[in-house]
């Protein structure tokens, strides 16, 4: 744990999942969450949002370390995830996970919605996550939003940056009403009108691989980091008001394999990204929205 924010009253816990059981073609995710500690505390950059947010300073956050999942999958793994991020809201904190592969999202997000009504997830990707069944196993990596919409937990799905849709994932966004936008339409967040509590959640494969190298499924003609930032500093504010009408309660970040890194090249762009995640976090929740 970093000793930066360290406090039981801060208002934002960032909480490790260490999770890659559900992956389907490489493991390595499991191993994320200590090397974006290590990059978003590195000394080659400062702790300041570029919205302005100092996160250096003492109380504003707190690293809440990893879940012991270790040994730990499916149901078993699933429910500790849960019960894990359910504690840490049941403290007043927002919460943000590192995972870990994309399936922690599932009962990340369960843990939430419990707590934010007519929640509406924000998912940038490169892939929907929408298989009813992947690989005979209903917790991968690749189904973590079809479990989620067949229980009626949220509201609403947006997708943004997908590029990898086959015909099942079609049927499967028409199935659930979800809002998706493919990267070969393009995308601009201002057009795409988002209110109420929003769970922001990234898979660093959005981003095309010139960007990411450190992730499992490289997969060519995605965003660019600078397209993240616009969209995690902008999402909800369709008022042009400062004050969103939508506004960020929590996420995770998820995908990033330390086994195909660069130099740690996609550690450092993880934090970067994290940081404006954090500071928008921390800006709606200030704001006192909803």
């Amino acid at each position: 744990m970093t000793d930066i924010g360290e406090t039981a009253m801060a208002r934002l816990a960032l909480l490790g999942l260490p999770q890659d059981d559900n992956s389907t073609f490489l493991r390595g995710p499991a191993l994320a969450p200590p090397l974006i500690r290590q990059a978003l505390v590195s000394p080659s950059a400062n702790m300041f949002a570029e919205t302005g947010t100092d996160l250096g300073v003492a109380g504003l956050w707190q690293d809440a370390g990893d879940l012991p999942l270790s040994g730990l999958s499916g149901q078993a793994a699933h429910d500790a995830i849960h019960d894990g991020v359910s504690a840490v809201l049941a403290r007043g904190q927002a919460v943000i996970s590192l995972g870990g592969d994309h399936s922690v999202t599932w009962p990340a997000v369960r843990a939430h919605a419990a707590h934010h009504p007519k929640l509406t997830i924000l998912h940038l990707d490169a892939h929907p996550d929408l298989y009813d069944n992947m690989e005979d196993n209903r917790f991968s990596h690749a189904s973590p939003f079809a479990r989620i919409m067949e229980s009626g937990c949220v509201d609403r799905l947006v997708q943004v940056g997908i590029r990898t849709l086959n015909d099942h994932q079609r049927a499967q966004v028409t199935r659930f009403g979800v809002d998706c936008h493919e990267m070969r339409h393009g995308v601009d967040i201002a057009d795409i009108a988002i209110s109420g509590p929003v769970y922001l959640t990234i898979d660093l494969d959005v981003l095309d691989p010139a960007f990411a190298p450190g992730v499992s499924h490289h997969e060519p003609g995605g965003l660019s980091v600078r397209d993240v930032l616009h969209i995690i500093q902008n999402f909800g504010r369709n008022s042009g008001s400062r004050k969103s009408d939508g506004w960020m309660i929590g996420g995770d970040l998820v995908e990033l394999n330390p086994d195909r890194d660069l130099n740690g090249v996609t550690a450092m762009v993880a934090s970067k990204i994290l940081r404006e995640m954090m500071a928008r976090c921390l800006a709606d929740c200030g704001d006192g929205a909803g």
